[in-house]
């Protein structure tokens, strides 16, 4: 049981002879019941953040190997970004070989003045026929192993911003593109 004891004030000797007073006890038991209903009323009540959820689309698993076609593409409506260390991004437009007309492989940073200005050019140029994802701008997202979580939620993001119609997460690099992947992750 919680108390609080009040000292007496008797002090030291001499003076007058006083009657002894008892101490005077306070029961605390019903404060402290009190706090935990208040900490317990609030905790039950307050609202938590809401965790925060991003909607991604995955293609179907397919066992047959036969079924499993590959998928060609125009170049002029590619784009390739590969994440790598250190918040950086190398990109180019088209293919890696022969890239498109200001889609040289550079390496950009994320932001506005970074990825997100380079996919808006591309988003405008490549417009997309409605109800026809055949002709919109394709980005294809190649994270390297030093890439971070962040760095792809990031870059996921920039789709959103963007509004480009259809990209994929892919892990399958060429030779060509592991050494532009080596560049940025020293």
């Amino acid at each position: 049981m919680a108390e609080l004891n009040t000292g007496d004030s008797g002090g030291g000797k001499g003076g007058k002879v006083r009657s002894k007073k008892q101490n005077s006890k306070v029961d605390l038991t019903a404060m402290v019941d009190l706090a935990f209903l208040l900490i317990t009323f609030f905790m039950l009540t307050t609202s938590l953040s809401k965790p925060q959820s991003m909607d991604l689309g995955l293609p179907d698993k397919n066992p047959d190997p036969i079924e499993n076609k590959i998928v060609k593409t125009d170049q002029r409506r590619t784009v390739t970004v590969i994440l790598g260390a250190n918040d950086k991004i190398k990109w180019f437009h088209g293919l890696l070989d022969a890239p498109e007309k200001d889609g040289a492989p550079a390496t950009i940073g994320y932001g506005s003045d970074g990825i997100r200005k380079e996919l808006l050019k591309r988003v405008k140029s490549i417009p997309e026929v409605v109800g026809d994802p055949k002709k919109g701008l394709i980005v294809i997202i190649k994270p390297t192993k030093k890439s971070t979580y962040k760095n792809l939620v990031d870059i996921l993001d920039e789709m959103a911003i963007c509004k480009v119609p259809t990209y994929a997460i892919v892990n399958d690099f060429s030779p060509a593109e592991n050494k532009l992947a080596d560049e940025i992750n020293k």
